[in-house]
């Protein structure tokens, strides 16, 4: 899927139909509240294996058929309470679940169990053979639960008939614990130990968010030791992130969805709901591309796709410390509700036939509305890496041009696993381990171990939406490294915003038959050989880059702690090597005619007013 993505912003569309009009994503009429709700608490229902997940429902009191909206969640069901009664206030059934082997369902708990595919199907199908169900059922909720409803719908269940997923996951190798081979470190461990247990008693060391001031911790290695150094041992499944060749072992193959396979299996239509600073973010896109090209049904294959200036928690006006102004949230609930009005109550309201994309461009502060994503009328614009070779510093030579140089040039920098290149988060009061705004990067690209390049000072706006690509032509002096590059948009007033990142482990570099790059085919390298290394950003973006401004890309071979850190020797990196061993290597970007290391960037011409 992401070479997919990457070929359709490799194309620039001639033939697009016109600009959109600026548009927020508007809830406009659903459902009123008009019902009392009845409570029905711990109904245990019976799956397939006659495991009993425990549920609590949520009834309008209605004579009539129901239909049904259902969340399957990791966390306690309560805490689903107040948007079940908002639901069920309006006509719904609203089903909360635990999942298996939480608080209180029976079975083995563990985050990636294939059988959480089947529960989901399962529930679905005893929710439309209840009395007070209409057959259509509906599934809700945000970041695990949002896992839960695609898990559900690549099973096919015969009686869901819509989904509505919030900042809902990748699979396990786009997303976490991995980004293209790379394992997130610190809030991905802290996770761990959060939902190790059968409640959230915090097992284990390092409760959820605590991880800014225990960074040294995350250099204990080998790191497959973090289970028991952090006392997890009770969760064995967590060992399962540290295993070499991962993506071949059956546990991670069992819980993958995003592929041809589930996609053309899917018959649900889906609205899916993510920020640009969502750590999930890639999951959404990824998810909107696989269902419009596979979905099994003419429904499906026509999904929805709401994107604003939000990080995980979604629906913020103010996020990194930066007013993204009043337009920033929307009625998101709403515009769910009329969504479930639609496919699930049969009301004829239009939304099926609205614009399936909406857009909010930071910088601009505005919401558009758009036909299709990527964007087509996005003109895929090379900029090229260029210095003389001195492009170690934001005060360095290194330039961003879309004029490809004529010289043969390289940039070099060293990297210590020992002291790794530290992400923003280092100087934050407050990091709840997600990608919390445009972070400033200013701290930590001045240590000598980041490249820069950047265009001069803007003449005009540029308005850059859409999935980022960057390709490096790089060598290292170890046996193996990390490749990180980030998107910067750099203020008059000397701040440094990040706006979208990507990594690649260096022996990932060869994708799959599909486009993975997921361990299932690891690469030699040879020190000192100059490789190619293309490198989808997990984020995009939309970002009017304002005159003035410049536009940034930094390159680097770590991020610490939002990633563990390569330890370059070459062998499994994860179970067998410690910090001791670790390796410091020389890094070298080449960039000119014979190597013409570059990042592609989705331009889209000015936009035009509204009447």
């Amino acid at each position: 899927m992401r070479r997919f993505i990457g070929a359709m912003i490799a194309v620039v569309v001639s033939t697009a139909t016109g600009l959109a009009r600026p548009a927020a994503p508007q809830a406009g009429h659903y459902s009123t509240p008009q019902y009392k709700v009845v409570e029905r608490r711990g109904i245990m229902v019976p799956m397939r294996d006659q495991v009993l997940l425990s549920v609590d429902l949520y009834l309008p009191e209605d004579s009539r058929k129901l239909p049904g909206i259902m969340a399957l969640a990791h966390s306690d069901r309560d805490s689903l309470r107040s948007v079940a009664r908002w639901f069920a206030t309006r006509g719904y059934a609203f089903v909360a679940a635990d999942a298996r082997g939480r608080f209180n369902s029976e079975g083995t708990w563990d985050p990636f169990n294939p059988k959480h595919k089947s529960d989901g199907y399962d529930l679905v199908e005893w929710i439309a053979q209840q009395p007070w169900s209409n057959g259509k059922v509906g599934m809700w909720g945000s970041s695990y639960l949002g896992w839960t409803q695609w898990w559900a719908a690549s099973t096919a269940p015969p009686h869901l008939a819509a989904i509505a997923p919030q900042s809902a996951p990748a699979d396990q190798f786009y997303n976490g614990p991995y980004v293209d081979g790379v394992l997130i470190g610190g809030w991905m461990q802290d996770w761990a130990c959060l939902i190790s247990g059968r409640t959230f008693q915090r097992v284990g060391d390092g409760p959820y968010g605590g991880w800014s001031g225990r960074r040294e911790d995350l250099k204990h290695t080998p790191y497959s030791d973090l289970v028991a150094y952090r006392g997890i041992e009770g969760a064995p499944w967590v060992k399962k992130w540290y295993q070499q060749n991962r993506s071949t072992d059956v546990y991670w193959s069992g819980i993958e969805y995003q592929d041809k396979e589930h996609y053309s299996k899917m018959t649900v239509p889906s609205v899916a709901f993510t920020g640009w600073f969502d750590v999930s973010h890639t999951g959404s896109i990824l998810n909107y591309a696989g269902m419009k090209t596979f979905g099994a049904t003419p429904e499906a294959r026509r999904p929805a796709l709401v994107i604003g200036p939000w990080t995980h928690d979604l629906n913020e006006r103010v996020v990194g410390g930066i007013d993204y102004g009043p337009e920033a949230t929307i009625d998101l609930d709403g515009y769910t509700a009329r969504w479930f009005d639609h496919f699930l109550k049969g009301i004829d309201n239009g939304v099926d036939k609205g614009p399936p994309v909406f857009v909010f461009v930071m910088g601009e502060n505005k919401w558009h509305a758009e036909q299709d994503w990527p964007l087509p009328e996005a003109q895929p614009t090379t900029y090229y890496l260029t210095s003389a070779g001195h492009a170690s510093s934001p005060e360095g030579d290194g330039i961003l041009s879309t004029t490809r140089s004529d010289q043969e040039a390289a940039d070099n920098y060293l990297y210590d696993p020992r002291h790794p290149t530290l992400d923003p988060s280092t100087h934050l009061q407050v990091h709840n381990g997600n990608i919390d705004g445009a972070w400033d990067t200013r701290l930590t690209s001045k240590g000598g171990d980041v490249l820069i390049y950047q265009t001069p000072p803007l003449k005009s706006a540029v308005e850059v939406t859409g999935p980022i690509e960057a390709t490096l032509y790089a060598a290292t002096s170890a046996r193996d490294t990390d490749w990180m590059v980030r998107l910067v948009d750099v203020q008059p007033d000397g701040r440094d915003l990040l706006l979208a990142d990507g990594a690649i482990r260096a022996r990932n570099r060869d994708p799959d038959h599909e486009g993975r790059f997921n361990g299932a085919r690891l690469s030699t390298i040879e020190p000192g050989n100059v490789y190619q290394y293309t490198i989808s950003f997990w984020r995009g973006t939309s970002n009017l880059f304002q005159p003035g401004h410049r536009i940034r890309l930094e390159i680097s071979s770590s991020w610490f702690p939002f990633f563990l850190p390569n330890l370059n020797t070459g062998a499994d990196n994860l179970a067998q090597v410690s910090l001791s061993e670790a390796v410091v290597a020389r890094q070298t970007v080449h960039h000119g005619p014979r190597y013409p290391s570059r990042i592609i960037l989705p331009v889209i011409p000015p936009r035009k007013n509204p009447d």
